[in-house]
């Protein structure tokens, strides 16, 4: 990793600091934004200077290529054995089956846009991958994705630039528990559609190919195997990334849960379970955000090796149980992500 890249994405600590710590009680009108909690790149810098040996841990890791490509090939099986199966067999297999492994292949992608699959120097194999973990999914989806995702990481909890910000609307729209279970089932189509009315950027010759081989393996399955097929594929994604309990990752990452769930409202919290294995290990998402140039397979060894860091924040064992939180606790929701806001009550005079 050059020097650059760390200037980069350090650049914005400004921002991280309006992000760190914010209530999460919507219903108050006199609370204002808190912000007591130290930023990434700053607990980035203080770690290393203290262990420098998990500069070792950065790097890549070509092997993902030995995961996603079955991964991909299991999926194109699943359509020719699917072919005339009825729609229930293909509505209960894309939600348990097919979404599992579109979710990972999306995990996957999230892994290689931060070029860890054959690092910095090698940007094209990186995309090349992406496009072709992306195949599976049914919509073209890999290049946009990390196109903002990097804002994602530099400008983190800032209202506008960071598009994994629920907008002010979806903060008032979906309160009750009813309600944020509709925002879930959307949240494939919300999520997708966000960054072009929050923070809309042109498309570029990457994504515009990705968008044209995906059309074409998408014309491609239905030709040799049917509606069927391609539909087992397109509502495998769907559900996966919404209301499904892989999907809990996305809450648990940023969203501020009440005292009590996951302690005194950290801004980003990692989970520690067995669905890391699916998910590339993103679950360790604190370790990821301090140190974003080290591969899954070893993400996990940085709380082991600077265990004083971690060990002390809250965390997530069950992401059935953050849905379950999110849905029910009234103190949880689209609201309660953490954001950049200077002051509560700007936000409700808008």
């Amino acid at each position: 990793m050059g020097v650059g890249t760390e200037k980069e994405t350090c650049m914005s600590s400004d921002l991280f600091k309006r992000f760190f710590n914010l209530s999460s009680k919507i219903s108050s009108n006199e609370d204002d934004w808190i912000y007591d909690e130290e930023p990434h790149c700053s607990r980035r810098k203080e770690i290393l200077r203290k262990h420098p040996e998990i500069k070792k841990l950065m790097g890549y890791n070509p092997k993902i290529t030995f995961i996603v490509v079955p991964e991909v090939l299991v999926q194109i099986l699943a359509c020719w054995y699917l072919k005339d199966a009825s729609w229930l067999t293909i509505f209960i297999l894309a939600y348990i089956f097919g979404g599992v492994i579109n979710h990972s292949l999306g995990s996957a992608i999230h892994e290689i846009g931060h070029n860890l699959a054959f690092g910095h120097r090698r940007p094209k194999a990186n995309r090349i991958l992406s496009i072709f973990c992306n195949l599976p999914l049914g919509i073209p989806m890999a290049l946009s994705y990390k196109k903002y995702h990097l804002d994602h990481h530099r400008y983190l909890g800032e209202e506008f630039m960071d598009v994994d910000i629920p907008t002010r609307f979806e903060s008032y729209m979906f309160q009750k528990p009813i309600t944020k279970i509709i925002w879930l089932i959307l949240h494939p189509i919300i999520h997708a559609l966000r960054p072009f009315y929050k923070s809309p950027k042109p498309l570029n010759e990457w994504e515009m190919m990705n968008g044209l081989i995906q059309i074409l393996f998408d014309v491609w399955i239905y030709q040799q195997f049917g509606f069927k097929s391609i539909t087992y594929l397109v509502l495998g994604t769907f559900m996966a990334i919404g209301f499904h309990p892989l999907a809990g990752h996305f809450i648990s990452e940023h969203y501020l849960f009440s005292e009590g769930v996951v302690g005194k409202h950290q801004a980003t919290h990692s989970y520690y379970g067995p669905l890391n294995i699916v998910l590339f290990n993103v679950g360790y998402h604190v370790e990821h955000h301090d140190f974003p140039y080290i591969p899954y397979n070893k993400i996990a060894k940085v709380s082991e090796m600077a265990p004083e860091f971690y060990e002390h924040l809250p965390y997530h064992t069950s992401l059935l149980k953050v849905l379950w939180d999110f849905i029910f606790d009234e103190n949880v929701g689209p609201h309660s992500r953490g954001v950049g806001y200077l002051k509560y009550k700007d936000l409700k005079s808008s």
